[in-house]
């Protein structure tokens, strides 16, 4: 409970932080041309930024965010002279104080030169994320990290001169135009990025690269370890999202990219002009399309065209989001493609008081933002993909993408050029799924009349849903004696009366069989209650997330997927006899999804094991193989315990 009080705590802070960067003085960065020397040595980093920026007001100061393992030891303006500076380290922040007013659009340079050490999720703006990292044989510093004064991050784009110094035998990789200047042990890599965007973000690497051909596009790979095995594999695959989404969204800013692997503690990716960085939790055993496409798509969706604030955010992630979802779509087929809608939509439910257009409320990195801008935002155009038709839509998406090549958008305009494309009137679509918050659930009554002579049968009803201002076209299906009918019928308002009519005779009628409306039902409800207590037990708040997983169960009492996770929870913790009660309710319930079944014995298997019970945990292993059922290599797991029986790891207070 202290934990989950830490976290309220630490959220309610980083949500002022945000709020307040309204209030901040506004300016808007140009340029930036920073000279930095990385010792490897002694995980440290020396450097001289130069910052152009244009006041947007006429001011007095400027604030600029900097990582708070850097200390700032002198800026200085345009002719030498200095610029008082002030810390403040609960906002990461470095207020500069002029002498005098500076008009408003006209052009100042302030060069900070600050220095420290980076050493992983120390002093991360975001809290248990390492977004930079300097080691002795490798390093990375990427934007989110603030390694360089910033401001207006994730909306205000900037070209950039970067002047890398490394000892001699390591490289840098960066975004731009790479020149190199050798020096007595030491090499200087140069890197121009001529447009405004976000090319900030570097890696120094000490092992040559893999450089993979594919459909046309070179991809350079600096994989290590286990890791480097599949370097090959990512750069195909890299290869054919590239062309894939070059067709849907045209030409890329840079076709040809450099995938980078990071560490654990840091985020499973992060994209950047020209550059993927990849953890290695990330990369996995095989290939993970779903993240490469993720990322790959921000060469669009961020470095080419980009959200103008915070409270726009979701053209960046809700963007790359739904690329992902097309990549599924396309490569895996419409099955995959409807299960992978059906997850993003939950995931956009578990925190659906927040409309799209707040993002800038919520923390970076949050459960909370992925779930609006990037789940939700991902949501919204797959509905507008259905109200628009494909044509339209994704004719907008090119049209989007090059009219504001190299610029900051706003929603506004994404929804100007849709509305122009499609020939409709878009704006209660956007009312509704990107400034309002909510979900609706509908609620149908009906009756069947038959028409007589041979004119078939007439479906006259209503469709009751709790939101006011809710406008939507929403499918519905008449199964009849014969083939299936799907109408479309207009839910405007909180009761909207339909008449349709078909040839068959109406059995049943289904409201949005396909969930293209994101919308609450009993089903979704359970499914996006085990989703937040997914949620809190990644976070380790396992008392919140047993909460959740009972509120799924209060609505279906034979969910194995609930039951599974509360019983992972109790292994978790060792209370291994409620863990096994569990597993049991799992493998007697639904079975929905068909894993929890051989999952639960081979845990059960885990607890007769470590109590000494070789033979039902024997039993147990045997019965999850004879489910045939290999998913996250079960059957491997099983029969790796059936040769060895498992031992519990112990405790770190043990060793």
């Amino acid at each position: 409970m202290v934990r989950r009080r830490l976290f309220i705590l630490l959220l309610g802070l980083a949500t002022l932080v945000w709020a307040q960067q309204d209030r901040r003085p506004r300016i808007e960065v140009e340029h930036y041309r920073i000279d930095a020397e990385i010792q490897p040595r002694t995980q440290s980093l020396t450097a001289k930024a130069m910052v152009r920026f244009v006041p947007q007001e006429d001011l007095s100061s400027a604030v600029f965010e900097l990582n708070n393992g850097l200390t700032v030891s002198k800026v200085t303006g345009e002719k030498g002279e200095e610029i008082p500076a002030v810390r403040y380290q609960q906002d990461f922040t470095v207020r500069l104080n002029f002498p005098e007013t500076l008009p408003k659009g006209k052009p100042v340079e302030a060069t900070f030169a600050y220095d420290g050490r980076l050493v992983g999720i120390d002093n991360s703006p975001v809290e248990g994320i390492s977004f930079a990292s300097i080691g002795t044989d490798r390093a990375f510093l990427l934007y989110p990290a603030r390694w360089f004064p910033v401001n207006g991050y994730t909306g205000d784009r900037f070209s950039a001169e970067l002047n890398i110094t490394v000892p001699a035998g390591m490289d840098v990789v960066a975004s731009g135009l790479h020149t190199m200047q050798p020096g007595t042990g030491k090499v200087t890599h140069s890197f121009k990025y001529d447009r405004a965007s976000f090319p900030g973000s570097i890696a120094v690497v000490s092992t040559p690269p893999e450089r993979v051909s594919s459909e046309g596009i070179t991809t350079t790979v600096y994989f290590r370890g286990e890791e480097k095995e599949q370097a090959a594999a990512y750069g195909e695959a890299t290869g054919k999202i590239m062309k894939y989404f070059g067709g849907i969204f045209d030409l890329p800013p840079t076709a040809n990219l450099t995938l980078v692997e990071t560490e654990p503690e840091a985020p499973n990716g992060y994209a950047a002009p020209g550059i993927l960085f990849l953890s290695p939790r990330g990369i996995g055993k095989k290939v993970n399309q779903t993240l490469l496409a993720l990322e790959a798509a921000h060469q669009w969706w961020r470095v080419l065209v980009s959200p103008s604030s915070r409270r726009h955010l979701w053209m960046d992630n809700g963007f790359a989001n739904y690329a992902r979802l097309l990549w599924v779509e396309n490569s895996a087929g419409p099955a995959a493609f409807e299960s992978e809608v059906q997850e993003t939509g939950v995931e956009a439910l578990t925190h659906d008081d927040v409309s799209v257009i707040q993002a800038d409320t919520l923390p970076d990195y949050s459960p909370e933002l992925l779930a609006v801008v990037s789940a939700k935002g991902a949501m919204t155009l797959h509905m507008l993909r259905y109200v628009v038709g494909d044509e339209a839509f994704f004719r907008s998406l090119k049209e989007f993408a090059s009219k504001y090549a190299f610029q900051p958008a706003t929603t506004a305009d994404f929804e100007k050029v849709v509305s122009a494309v499609s020939g409709k009137g878009l704006q209660y679509f956007f009312i509704e799924w990107i400034e309002s918050s909510g979900a609706s659930e509908f609620k149908m009554e009906y009756t069947i009349f038959r028409l007589g002579q041979g004119k078939g049968f007439r479906v006259v009803g209503k469709v009751s849903q709790d939101k006011d201002t809710f406008k939507m076209p929403v499918e519905m299906q008449i199964e009849t004696e014969g083939e299936p009918e799907k109408k479309v019928i207009e839910v405007s308002g909180t009761a909207s009366e339909f008449a349709v009519d078909t040839f068959g005779k109406p059995k049943r009628v289904i409201l949005d069989p396909n969930h293209k409306v994101l919308r609450l039902d009993n089903n979704i409800r359970v499914s996006v209650a085990i989703k937040k207590g997914e949620q809190q037990a990644e976070m380790g708040y396992f008392n919140e997330a047993l909460q959740e997983y009972q509120k799924a169960l209060d609505v279906n009492r034979n969910s194995s997927l609930a039951h599974y996770r509360i019983a992972e929870v109790f292994f978790q913790q060792g209370n291994y006899q409620s863990a096994a009660n569990e597993f049991r309710e799992a493998i007697n319930g639904d079975l929905e999804p068909k894993w929890t079944e051989v999952w639960s014995h081979i845990t059960l298997g885990k607890i007769f094991d470590i109590s000494d019970q070789r033979d039902r945990a024997v039993n147990e292993y045997q019965q999850a193989i004879r489910t045939k059922d290999n998913t996250q290599g079960a059957l491997d797991e099983a029969n790796k315990y059936l040769q060895t029986p498992y031992r519990r790891p112990r405790k770190t207070e043990e060793l």
